[in-house]
């Protein structure tokens, strides 16, 4: 089940978004508490994408009843996906979409990823990679890539052979001295990297340009986002990387100590 408005959607209201594809979202995790990490990040997220997209202001308080809407009857904890979408778009006038309506969608929520991830590097750039669209053909074509090559995901290179990020996540770095580096090219500004980044404790965060050659001397890698939190990377294409590295320890702990917010 998904509501648009909080109201049931039905098979009109998700054609555009099935044929046009012109829209934007951001997913969360709902705690069994009912607070989310980070929930005014996302919804100042959607309020900057709607802008770039749609050229209108969002009403954030229509986001969240729609949320605690959709969630009524649900066991938490739940991720929650927030699309935000003109079911009048039309391909040939994009430029008179400009009533976006909520959509919101949910799934169960399961626990962290036990597993390390081993990735295999895709040359790709996202389209407008500081907002979070709708448009996941190249990303999703990138993670096919590398599970029919045996891996489980694929992480992005840019033209200059810089690591930028993974397909629905950022990737960080922990460098020989134990402190954490974040691509500074073409990715998008996830939550969990703003979160981890705030609340750093005693662990120096950075940006970097970081390339396959430079990436390959790291101690660590990992992969984040608002479903999996912080999950180690065990290789980038044949370069492993300490899974069990006490920095990522510390991150892990250091997300899950962030207070959650009230929807």
């Amino acid at each position: 089940m998904a509501t648009l408005d909080g109201k049931p959607v039905s098979t009109d209201d998700l054609l555009s978004l099935a044929l046009t594809n012109l829209g934007h979202f951001t997913t969360f995790r709902v705690d069994s508490d009912g607070t989310v990490r980070g929930l005014s990040r996302h919804l100042d997220r959607l309020v900057r994408d709607c802008s770039a997209v749609f050229g209108v202001a969002l009403d954030t308080e229509l986001v969240r009843d729609c949320v605690r809407q959709e969630l009524a009857g649900y066991e938490l904890p739940r991720v929650v996906r927030v699309t935000v979408h003109d079911p009048g778009a039309d391909m040939g006038r994009p430029a008179d979409a400009n009533e976006p309506r909520v959509m919101v969608s949910t799934r169960p929520a399961s626990g962290p990823p036990v597993t390390p991830l081993r990735t295999l590097s895709v040359a790709f750039e996202r389209d407008l990679p500081l907002v979070k669209h709708i448009g996941l053909f190249g990303a999703l074509h990138a993670r096919r890539t590398a599970q029919m090559a045996g891996y489980g995901d694929a992480v992005f290179t840019d033209r200059d052979g810089r690591l930028a990020e993974g397909v629905t996540w950022n990737v960080g770095f922990v460098d020989r001295d134990g402190a954490v580096l974040w691509p500074r090219t073409g990715a998008l500004p996830g939550v969990t990297m703003a979160l981890l980044r705030e609340y750093a404790g005693s662990v120096e965060h950075r940006d970097a340009d970081v390339s396959l050659d430079r990436a390959a001397d790291m101690a660590a890698a990992f992969a984040t986002n608002a479903s999996i939190g912080v999950r180690p990377l065990a290789a980038i294409d044949g370069n492993a990387f300490a899974v069990e590295h006490p920095v990522l320890g510390r991150l892990r702990e250091r997300y899950l100590s962030i207070p959650g917010e009230a929807l």
